[in-house]
């Protein structure tokens, strides 16, 4: 039997790089459009935004985009804030040992993917055409 006495879940900065190094190996196509993109690891998600997204459970919302898809954009009239992915640490740990079935870094990838899909201006319904992952 192993000792985990020693052991300790992820750090933020461990979920940050495996995402970092998610978007590094994002096709030619997707690069240059994810290069100014901030990513944000935070345990939880903050209260505003669960109040916003009418969610109770902070352990339901693994991450999410903020900011303006590319598909709405428009130059004449500049955003005022980045584009920002935030991942949550807590709700991703909590449902990587509740699945039991991927690993940590196929998840946070999963995740990841999942909130650039959203600044590329996918919907969750062409995501989901694309990425079975919950089947």
């Amino acid at each position: 039997m192993s000792n985990w006495t020693d052991r300790t879940a992820p750090s933020g900065d461990e979920i940050e790089a495996i995402a970092r190094g998610v978007i590094e190996t994002l096709p030619a196509a997707f690069a240059p459009h994810a290069k100014d993109i901030i990513l944000r690891v935070e345990d939880f998600a903050p209260d505003d935004m669960l109040d916003e997204l009418e969610t109770d459970d902070p352990l339901e919302l693994t991450g999410i985009y903020d900011g303006i898809p590319m598909t709405e954009k428009s130059p004449s009239e500049p955003q005022h804030f980045p584009d920002t992915i935030w991942l949550f640490r807590r709700a991703i740990l909590d449902e990587w040992a509740e699945r039991g079935d991927v690993t940590l870094s196929d998840l946070v990838a999963h995740v990841t993917v999942h909130e650039l899909a959203h600044h590329f201006g996918w919907s969750d319904d062409d995501i989901a055409r694309i990425d079975r992952w919950w089947e």
